[in-house]
């Protein structure tokens, strides 16, 4: 089987997925792999560059608009909650109308609306458009993992997953960065023109790249009751939901530290704008690094115990930073690397979980699942780092609470069911 490319609107992905034992099919060409990490790789990107780019002008945008910093910042808020919700909606769509489809209306979307986000004169306006843009921008977040599960499955799902993060994790690193440099050459909306220019490239790359991989006698029509069984379906699937919980604590503990280490950085260890974003970028190739730990570990050792060395490290690490706070030495370089080692650990969380999660779905429910682990990903995740702060300023104490809180218990819920799971087999 190859990769089949006809008419923009018939093509059809037919790549061999190469862990189900029934297929016996060779492995798919190295140049259409790549292609599949290079188009999902930038998909997946453009949420996290959403949240991302625009965290330097904050700042900006409160004056530009006249409006507090701490209204600017609740828009960081309404796209997490538009990817969220957006992702419910995504997901079902594309089992029922294929995978490109959604995929190119909602890439439409999210480059009507940043563009319209540069235009803006009002903060309501802004928050207004930036729930749109998390909306539209799950599309990619959600259709991308769904064309990982058409495609892969077992250990071959964890392998692309991985290498998908190693592109994607760029977009978080780099964000912040590159946002920080374009401030240099023009006012906070050369920002939002930017990103949608990228928008409207990535358009232009899924129309005419990326093949359909979902064939038509295998799509879902359902209702809204018949999508509601299908989710509650998922929702007491254990192979589903406990490493999709296990995903969304740790996302909480990992959004913790994205959402509030800004503040911490620079009002308790004396950091400056541009050292919190260098910080930001190191950290995240800490992420990149893990994942590409986890390429090498995947013939040595199984996906679970994969994942559980993940959640374990990401313990210790965030352990460290209590103890730093605890003791008095905290300091912008000790935090740094404590985060780093965390961040490590992340990358061997997610590629794992999020295989896990969906390799025990059929291809019919493939983008439900994926929607309803997105979601719950964002709305937990985003629920916790929401937490310090909370009736007062954020502080390194009450940011490695919730981190920590988090990091124990997404290996509890794991732990704890692997050994129920192994007492009732014994």
């Amino acid at each position: 089987m190859t990769l089949a490319a006809t008419r923009p609107d018939s093509r059809t992905l037919t790549v061999p997925t190469q862990a189900r034992p029934a297929d016996h099919a060779p492995r798919p060409r190295r140049g259409h792999t790549l292609m599949l990490v290079v188009v999902l790789g930038v998909l997946s990107s453009i949420g996290p560059l959403a949240t991302d780019l625009y965290l330097p002008a904050l700042p900006e945008i409160a004056s530009g608009l006249r409006t507090s910093e701490a209204s600017v910042k609740l828009t960081l808020t309404s796209v997490m909650a538009g990817m969220a919700l957006g992702q419910l909606v995504v997901g079902p769509l594309s089992d029922r109308f294929g995978r490109r489809l959604p995929l190119l209306v909602g890439t439409a979307g999210f480059t009507a609306a940043t563009f319209a986000i540069a235009m803006v004169t009002s903060v309501e306006a802004f928050s207004f458009l930036r729930f749109v843009q998390g909306l539209s921008a799950a599309a990619g977040l959600v259709i991308a993992r769904a064309i990982v599960r058409d495609v892969f499955d077992g250990e071959a799902a964890a392998t692309f997953f991985s290498r998908l993060v190693l592109l994607s994790g760029l977009a978080p690193m780099l964000g912040p960065v590159i946002g920080g440099q374009l401030l240099l050459l023009g006012p906070w909306q050369l920002i939002f023109g930017v990103l949608g220019a990228a928008g409207l490239a990535t358009l232009v790359l899924i129309f005419f790249v990326l093949p359909e991989s979902l064939p038509a006698e295998q799509r879902q029509r359902v209702g809204a009751r018949d999508q509601l069984r299908v989710f509650a379906g998922l929702l007491r699937d254990i192979r589903f939901i406990v490493p999709t919980l296990t995903l969304a604590l740790s996302f909480g503990m990992s959004f913790t530290y994205i959402s509030t280490f800004s503040f911490v950085s620079q009002h308790e260890l004396g950091a400056s704008a541009q050292q919190f974003s260098m910080v930001f970028a190191v950290t995240t190739l800490g992420m990149i690094l893990g994942n590409q730990v986890n390429v090498a570990l995947i013939r040595r050792v199984e996906t679970s115990r994969r994942l559980l060395l993940g959640l374990v490290g990401s313990i210790a690490s965030v352990g460290a930073l209590a103890v730093l706070d605890g003791t008095g030495t905290a300091s912008l370089v000790t935090v740094s690397a404590a985060l780093f080692v965390m961040m490590v650990f992340t990358g061997l969380v997610s590629p794992n979980a999020t295989a896990l999660a969906l390799s025990g779905q059929s291809p019919q429910v493939a983008g439900s699942g994926s929607a309803l682990l997105g979601s719950l990903q964002f709305g937990i995740g985003a629920t916790l780092a929401a937490v310090p702060g909370i009736g007062g300023q954020v502080t390194l104490a009450n940011m490695t609470a919730v981190m920590l809180a988090s990091a124990v218990g997404a290996a509890a819920v794991f732990a704890l069911t692997a050994l129920r799971t192994r007492t009732a087999t014994a």
